[in-house]
């Protein structure tokens, strides 16, 4: 497939028929456009034709091709050294906000994406045929972006030439810029929208010699499938990864790569992670109707088939002793896996299962061991991601499943499977011991994808924590210029620099921990419960999103899931005193010391969680207090605002 549906250098565009042009268009679109997009084409051919005869030369394209999610720029005019990016908009009459942003949008991607766009000045313009012609001031989004040129189809050349005349640039080669490699890192959102569309996880994860290529990790893990699948092996794999690094994304595309190769593997991604997996559903769903044209309630179906609550899937297994249909399930942040006390628990309140004795691991592995011949679990590790009660059985839950009942099963394990994040305290021969395991280095993921400006920032964030004051430093002072965090005591000036921050539609939101609960004098009520499909997906427009800056998201409504930037706020639950963090709940009208070891667990990687979901930069908003509040005293949030900037984290 090639990267735009015509290329070719504008002297070449100008002498050539319309006819022969369209025909080249045509010929190359893959997805056989209606007659609106064909006459769209013809239109652009003419007006083209008539505003860039008087070019010397230049380098022009139709329809080319962001790899990142399949998205299309209408034209490209590569030109004295600039890069112009043409938006149509056929009969429109004015410059709607939308069109604008989407221009914006193609020239953002581009320049945090596309190599050979680094260093190139991007122009967006928005042409909209039959609008009055506008006077714009240049002025820049970024430092090689220039605001959205407006135009009707009869000053596009005008345009070009007023932004040349302006901007001196060195001539650069069209064909590397054309064929220039891509970096991209997508949110999981936009990652499972473009896996649903048919694109390959290699199309759409970073692939630059500095980062392990999520196809190293896809693949090992196909081939433990098919091994399994040719030698009727029972087998569970063990990825482990730092927050942001992917491995959500890779459970994903093995789900649906699976169903590719063999629909009676019915390959399933399962989650615990309710808003996680609402939003994916909901995102998959929306996409397909827009893409395709299909009903939301077909749509909705389509989705659900790969993505499942793991809950869901656990309890339909209690009362049948059947083989689930498929043979390939994936386990998401199956660290969080319950234990066996917590779990039977559960089952006896909210299900009436009195007798039930097994921890979730061993019962999920049951549920797949029902089966006669192969089976393959893999199972997704995250370090640091426990937030709630029960989730203590930890990935040792599921190795002395194994060594108890399953010790005939297949186990693959990376060989940083013992770090402390994930093995808590667990050495290597005590989770290993009695099971029959192989170490593949290509199960790690060590490389953050979310953070794509800055690979140190889930460091940066676990040396906060640990109060490593000089590592937590000297790692802020390296990503600070590329990926800005700040403090401020007035929530105001906070949700004024991520609107600052924020380009095109680059999402923004406010998150706070659960148990910040006296956040609510500032209108962060916690105990409010989003509704994340709407949080996440909807627009500028919607009171609902997350851009209107009203309703916040816990650490439960947003793990697994990112925007581009966060207002993180600091609660009087997480202190800091003496060199140390202190622990507190606010139960009733007083604030009760933490000391059960599990929940200051808990508590801190809540604090990790929502600290690691920006994928740009995010400010810290800690609130200075209120003398006559007993349940707010300036002391309960001045040690951690002392401390983080001691650190050295700048104050706006």
């Amino acid at each position: 497939m090639k990267r735009a549906y015509y290329s070719s250098n504008v002297n070449e565009f100008l002498q050539k028929s319309n006819f022969a042009i369209f025909g080249e268009i045509t010929s190359n679109d893959q997805f056989a456009s209606e007659d609106l997009q064909k006459n769209t084409w013809k239109k652009e051919i003419e007006i083209l034709k008539r505003e860039l005869a008087d070019l010397e030369d230049g380098h022009l394209l139709f329809e080319y091709t962001i790899p990142r999610i399949g998205n299309r720029i209408d034209n490209v005019l590569l030109y004295k050294g600039i890069v112009f990016l043409l938006e149509f908009k056929v009969g429109e009459k004015r410059y709607p906000n939308y069109a604008i942003e989407q221009v914006t949008d193609y020239a953002l991607d581009l320049s945090y994406f596309h190599k050979e766009s680094h260093d190139k000045l991007l122009v967006p313009i928005l042409i909209s045929t039959k609008a009055p012609e506008k006077f714009q001031k240049v002025e820049w989004i970024k430092n090689n972006i220039l605001e959205p040129c407006c135009c009707n189809e009869f000053n596009i050349g005008k345009c070009i030439s007023q932004v040349t005349s302006v901007f001196k640039r060195d001539k650069f080669s069209y064909e590397d810029w054309t064929n220039s490699i891509y970096m991209p890192t997508p949110t999981i959102i936009e990652a499972a929208q473009a896996l649903y569309m048919g694109h390959n996880v290699k199309d759409i994860s970073r692939s630059d010699a500095t980062a392990k290529n999520l196809n190293h990790t896809t693949n090992a893990i196909n081939q433990i499938i098919d091994y399994s699948k040719a030698n009727d092996k029972k087998s569970i794999c063990f990825v482990t990864g730092v927050p942001g690094a992917g491995k959500t994304l890779a459970g994903l595309n093995i789900a649906i790569e699976r169903q590719k190769v063999d629909e009676e593997e019915h390959a399933v991604f399962l989650s615990g992670n309710g808003p996680l997996v609402n939003v994916l559903q909901e995102a998959l769903a929306r996409d397909d109707v827009q893409r395709n044209g299909v009903k939301k309630t077909e749509a909705s179906r389509k989705a659900k088939e790969f993505i499942q609550i793991i809950h869901h899937f656990r309890d339909d297994a209690i009362s049948v002793n059947t083989p689930p249909i498929e043979r390939v399930a994936i386990f998401d942040e199956a660290q969080r896996a319950w234990d066996e006390r917590n779990l039977a628990d559960f089952m006896k309140r909210k299900k009436g299962v009195l007798d039930f004795n097994m921890s979730e691991p061993e019962f999920l592995i049951s549920i797949l061991n029902r089966h006669k011949g192969w089976t393959t679990i893999i199972c997704l590790i995250g370090g640091g991601q426990e937030i709630n009660k029960g989730e203590s059985a930890g990935i040792s839950g599921w190795f002395e499943s194994l060594r108890k009942n399953y010790s005939d099963w297949d186990v693959y394990i990376s060989d940083k499977i013992t770090d402390a994040e994930y093995s808590k305290g667990n050495d290597f021969s005590e989770l290993t011991k009695g099971i029959n395991y192989e170490i593949i280095e290509d199960l790690h993921l060590a490389v953050s994808l979310r953070s794509f400006r800055s690979e140190n920032v889930a460091s940066f964030v676990k040396a906060l924590l640990d109060i490593d004051k000089a590592k937590a430093k000297k790692l802020y002072e390296q990503f600070n210029q590329d990926y800005p965090i700040c403090i401020t005591r007035d929530i105001e000036k906070a949700k004024n620099w991520v609107k600052e921050k924020a380009n095109g539609s680059e999402r923004f939101g406010i998150t706070a921990s659960s148990g910040a609960r006296r956040l609510r004098k500032y209108g962060i009520w916690v105990q409010n419960n989003i509704d994340a499909p709407n949080w996440f997906l909807n627009g500028k427009d919607d009171v609902r999103s997350s851009f209107f800056l009203e309703e916040t998201a816990t650490e439960f409504d947003i793990q697994g899931l990112e925007l581009d930037w966060t207002i993180v706020c600091w609660g009087a639950n997480f202190r800091f005193n003496k060199n140390c963090f202190e622990y507190y709940n606010f139960n009733g009208t007083k604030w009760q010391n933490i000391n059960k070891e599990e929940n200051l667990l808990y508590l801190k990687n809540a604090y990790r969680v929502l600290l690691t979901r920006a994928r740009q930069g995010l400010v810290i908003f800690i609130p200075s207090g209120d003398e006559n509040d007993v349940t707010m005293q300036p002391d309960f949030y001045d040690g951690a605002y002392n401390y983080l900037k001691e650190i050295g984290i700048e104050e706006i």
